[in-house]
């Protein structure tokens, strides 16, 4: 992992085209803008980590489910 200092104002570049600039530093919270062509997906790490966790409790669920509920419920 590379770990950079930077202050407000200032960028770092992810290839020729993803620039993250620091906006904003108040105590431990950090402002950042990210300028990326739109075909790049950016998404919070802590969302994908949600959605992953939620999948995997669905599929425990419904491996509670008998086969016969299963049928009961799909004639309905």
């Amino acid at each position: 992992m590379l770990v950079l200092s930077r202050k407000p104002g200032q960028s770092i570049l992810i290839g020729d085209n993803i620039e993250v600039q620091i906006i904003e530093i108040q105590g431990d919270q950090i402002r950042i803008g990210i300028s990326a062509p739109r075909d790049i997906s950016i998404v919070r790490k802590e969302l994908i980590d949600e959605v992953k966790l939620t999948n995997r409790e669905a599929v425990v669920d419904s491996s509670r489910i008998s086969l016969e509920d299963l049928r009961k419920a799909l004639k309905k």
